[in-house]
């Protein structure tokens, strides 16, 4: 046990952090494990590599993103805004050179290979651009006078137009959503957020007139006898194939076919081998970590600690949420990975960043000296009003 006497790093973190919303992040890493497991080897073996490659390079990746995740949580505001000043500029830098020299794949930049690793530069990118518009959100409500908004909105348009580029859309718009989340929070009039929806509204129109990958997805959504739904198809068989309970551990059907079980789907593979209850029991605990989050950011008396918290919290949400409604055949196909349940190295490293970003900041810390002299000025001053 470690003792509330010791005034170490180590036992101030420990008193200090969230320890129930660690536990249900370690629970989600855990169940990506074993769902891991269950929906990675017949890819492997299909494409002709060993069947537990995906499963041993995902338990690989999770020894950095663990000690990623804990680090980062012991991280002040300050160094977190810093932080993600940093690695924003880095991933920039690297969706840059992405579409200058990354692989073409499916018509889509969105990977380079630096060291003999693939990187997705977009993944570390989002949680750095919450960190960074919260941040300029919090100035612009602590100092009207300085142009922070306009800042986050650069910020945004930047971002946005090296996404579309790639393309990839499905980023795009959980960047957008996330961002005009922000913008509510921030206390903005209601007229600007309908202006950007109607904005991104409009953006995806003009998608899905003049990208024939966009047009695609949605017609084949709209209509599904206009193109190939395989996989939409069998992810919603596994979910009838497994019922309340499921068939059991690997004796799932839709894996066996499925291309992306390891990854866009994983959520059909644990529907049909452990059932709707797992299913359940994973939206559960998605909801629990972003009900905690929230709340305990409302709690928090820094405005940018309040603001950041509250938009990687939303991120984390909505991705999870886009996921699965795909695998539920609720919105088109996006691409979206399900936060450390789903294969992929710079996925589950950039969420155990954001993650630890959101430890970090819903840490019990105690008021400063400053803060309080202040508080007692104020009180001592007389009232003119």
């Amino acid at each position: 046990m470690i003792s509330r006497e010791e005034r170490t790093p180590l036992s101030e973190w420990w008193w200090t952090v969230d320890r129930l919303l660690l536990a249900a992040i370690i629970a989600l890493i855990l169940g990506g494990v074993i769902l891991s497991l269950a929906a990675s080897p017949p890819v492997a073996t299909r494409i002709g590599l060993d069947p537990f490659h995906f499963f041993n390079r995902h338990v690989l990746f999770l020894l950095p993103s663990f000690i990623v995740l804990i680090g980062v949580s012991f991280l002040s505001p300050r160094q977190i805004r810093r932080a993600a000043l940093i690695v924003f500029t880095v991933s920039v830098v690297l969706i840059v050179a992405t579409l200058l020299v990354g692989p073409e794949v499916k018509g889509s930049r969105r990977w380079i290979t630096l060291i003999g690793v693939n990187i997705q530069a977009s993944e570390s990118a989002k949680p750095s651009f919450v960190v960074l518009a919260a941040w300029l959100f919090a100035e612009s409500a602590r100092r009207p006078e300085m142009p922070a908004t306009s800042m986050a909105m650069a910020l945004l348009l930047t971002l946005v137009a090296l996404l579309v580029m790639e393309p990839d859309f499905g980023q795009t718009m959980l960047i957008l959503m996330v961002w005009g989340a922000l913008f509510f929070i921030a206390g903005m009039r209601m007229i600007w957020v309908l202006g950007l929806a109607g904005a991104a509204g409009a953006g995806l129109f003009g998608a899905y007139l003049f990208v024939p990958h966009v047009a695609g997805r949605i017609k084949r959504f709209m209509n599904p006898a206009s193109g190939d739904t395989f996989q939409v198809d069998t992810a919603m068989e596994a979910f009838s194939n497994g019922g309340w309970f499921g068939l059991g551990p690997g004796e799932g059907i839709a894996k066996r076919s499925l291309p992306d079980s390891h990854t866009d789907f994983v959520f059909a593979v644990a529907a049909e081998e452990f059932g709707i209850i797992l299913c359940l029991a994973l939206l559960a605990l998605f909801a629990f970590v972003v009900i905690r989050a929230l709340s305990r950011a409302y709690a928090t008396e820094d405005m940018f600690s309040r603001f950041a918290a509250s938009g990687l919290a939303i991120l984390f949400g909505v991705q999870a949420a886009i996921n699965m409604s795909v695998n539920l055949q609720l919105i088109p196909a996006k691409g979206m990975t399900l936060p450390f349940i789903s294969y992929g190295g710079s996925s589950i490293i950039s969420l155990a960043y954001g993650v630890g970003m959101m430890l970090a900041l819903t840490r019990h810390r105690p008021r400063t000296e400053m803060e309080s002299i202040g508080d007692a000025n104020a009180k001592a001053a007389p009232n003119y009003a």
